[in-house]
C-alpha cells in the first residue's frame, strides 16, 4: 500500500502489543515510530513528519492521559488516541476532557483505529 504521508507514534510498553499494532499501520500505509513508555517519546523527540500518537492509556509511569497533558504543556497540538482495556465512565471523560483525539476499548477492531487516526490526521 502507498504510504499515506506523515508518521503515527506508537507508544505502548508491551512489546507484542505494540509490534502488533505498529505492523497493522504499516500495513495500512503509514510509517510508524514506536516507544515503549511516554517518557522515551518525549526524550527522543517528535519527528517532524508525525501526523498523530496511538498510546496505551496505562503506561508504567508517565499516563497516556498525562503525555497528552505534557504536550500540550509543551506547545503540541499533536492529536493522541487513547487506547486502554480498562474502560470507564471516568476515564473516557477524563480523555475527553484532556483533548484526546479519540479513546478506544481493547480489543480495538482494525477499521475502528484506522478511522480513529484518519480523522485524528484530516
Amino acid at each position: 500500500m502507498a504510504n499515506r504521508g506523515g508518521r503515527v507514534l506508537v507508544v505502548e510498553d508491551d512489546d507484542s502489543m505494540r509490534a502488533a499494532i505498529e505492523s497493522l499501520l504499516k500495513a495500512a500505509g503509514y510509517a510508524t515510530s514506536a516507544y515503549a513508555s511516554a517518557e522515551e517519546l518525549i526524550a527522543a523527540g517528535r519527528p517532524e513528519d508525525a501526523r498523530c500518537i496511538v498510546s496505551d492509556i496505562r503506561l508504567p509511569a508517565m499516563s497516556g492521559l498525562e503525555l497528552i497533558a505534557e504536550l500540550r504543556e509543551r506547545g503540541d497540538p499533536l492529536p493522541v488516541i487513547l487506547i486502554t482495556v480498562h474502560e470507564s465512565p471516568a476515564s473516557r471523560s477524563e480523555a475527553g476532557r484532556r483533548g484526546a483525539a479519540a479513546f478506544l476499548s481493547r480489543p480495538v477492531a482494525r477499521g475502528d483505529l484506522l478511522a480513529a487516526i484518519e480523522n485524528a490526521v484530516h
